[in-house]
């Protein structure tokens, strides 16, 4: 396969990890490793790339604040997908890359898109090599890690990111530990059990510097990283997703997805995250999230206001936007961006949302 196919079969493999079209996600993954229970992890190998299953992201998202009390939202994803399990070199080399960058204000939406073959240097992740006890990279995109010898990896992070008119340099420290999904990082998308392995750091520290157009902004905030990776993870009858990862005021964290069915039903889960890192998981249908308004955006109905109810939580709340464009004009386009919200709780958070057509 020359690398101009491998790239356009990138993004059609890459794209349904957060994009318009499931049907990647639902098929077959023959030959492929796939999750099993119990889930075990390896720290720090975990970190690195798991090239035995099909497909795998970092991606973090960043809620920001600068000098003036201005609200901003920064992303990152690194996304590898297989074209085979079957391993190659060079350019025959079946790890296929794509990175995704976002940055967010009130008035605008800046989104950006890289595409790599793996095995020649312009793309990839690793830990353990080098000076940096991890690093993550496309082209002059990077996540490193600056942590200390003897702290996990992910404890401390640089992250660079640009685009035609826009970039962010961002320092990130952790306050509290990794957190680990459904059963123990073993996270089920389906009522027919399919699954993916996905754990989070979500006690980020941030300051940085963004650049804009009308000149650098330093910034502070937060920030939460997810990693996951599997090889059939949703079932072939899902269309799209909709996700959050919100920050109480009171230290708490949590993270919750719905999860869209061709007939209209949804298959959901949540994770509440205590203030120490303690994490209760909540199975389908614990979780509810209802759209309340919409938006027009890049020429379709998106629902960017919404009601979320944990009840056993005691959370029920609404989010507004900060800015209800937030379109990610990539390859498999998907809305994306910093959110804030009222009522039992009050915080700031991410929304992404898929398949809304």
């Amino acid at each position: 396969m020359n690398a101009k196919a491998a790239l356009a079969v990138l993004a059609l493999l890459s794209g349904p990890l957060h994009a318009q079209g499931f049907a990647g996600l639902g098929t077959a993954a023959e030959g492929f490793a796939v999750p099993q229970r119990p889930a075990q992890f390896d720290f720090p190998a975990d970190h690195g790339p798991h090239p035995a299953y099909r497909i795998e992201w970092w991606y973090l998202t960043a809620t920001l604040t600068g000098p003036d009390g201005t609200d901003y939202g920064a992303q990152w994803t690194l996304f590898r997908s297989a074209l085979t399990p079957r391993p190659a070199e060079g350019w025959g080399a079946t790890q296929l890359w794509m990175g995704h960058a976002g940055l967010t204000t009130p008035d605008a939406h800046y989104s950006a898109e890289r595409l790599a073959r793996g095995g020649i240097g312009q793309a990839g992740a690793q830990v353990g090599e080098g000076a940096a006890p991890f690093t993550a990279w496309i082209d002059d995109w990077a996540m490193t890690s600056t942590a200390a010898a003897g702290q996990d990896a992910y404890d401390a992070l640089t992250l660079t990111a640009r685009g035609d008119a826009f970039a962010y340099d961002l320092n990130l420290s952790a306050i509290g530990p990794l957190v680990f999904h459904g059963d123990g990082g073993y996270s089920v998308k389906s009522s027919e059990g399919q699954a993916s392995y996905y754990y989070s750091q979500p006690f980020y520290e941030v300051t940085g510097t963004l650049e804009l157009p009308g000149g650098a902004v330093p910034v502070i905030g937060t920030a939460w990283l997810d990693r996951e990776w599997s090889s059939q993870p949703l079932s072939d009858t899902q269309e799209g997703w909709d996700w959050v990862s919100l920050q109480f005021e009171n230290g708490a964290r949590m993270m919750g997805f719905a999860l869209r069915e061709g007939g209209g039903g949804v298959f959901t889960s949540a994770t509440w995250i205590a203030a120490d890192g303690t994490t209760t998981a909540y199975p389908d249908g614990a979780l509810t999230m209802t759209p309340l308004a919409t938006t027009r955006v890049a020429g379709r109905d998106v629902p960017t206001e919404w009601r979320i109810e944990l009840p056993a939580q005691g959370v029920e709340i609404e989010t507004s936007p900060l800015n209800p464009q937030a379109w990610m004009d990539v390859s498999v386009s998907y809305w994306e961006g910093p959110i804030r919200f009222t009522g039992s709780h009050r915080g700031r958070g991410y929304l992404e949302m898929t398949g809304h057509d």
